[in-house]
């Protein structure tokens, strides 16, 4: 009886650790989307200021900022995207 209480309880341990497992490649997947998702919010307030008050502009200086506060907390190098040519004018 212990033996098949035992069995049990590992089969029932052994699910739970499969679905954990699967359900955390979504939430991965969900958290890089909300992270794109800000990393492409930040870059458009950044071209919209540079277009509005110029390139070195204090606004786009703080929006710059912004944008690359977004890519650290997700993860990106400066090197991965295209919109920081803006940093070298």
């Amino acid at each position: 009886m212990i033996q098949t209480l035992r069995t049990i309880g590992l089969l029932a341990l052994l699910m739970l650790g499969l679905l954990f497992a699967s359900a955390m490649p979504a939430a991965a997947r969900d958290n890089d989307d909300k992270c794109e998702k800000r990393i492409h919010q930040a870059e458009a307030k950044l071209n919209d200021a540079v277009r509005r008050h110029g390139e070195g502009s204090k606004q786009a200086r703080q929006r710059r900022e912004q944008l690359e506060d977004a890519r650290r907390r997700c993860g990106h190098d400066r090197d991965h995207d295209h919109d920081h040519d803006h940093d070298h004018h």
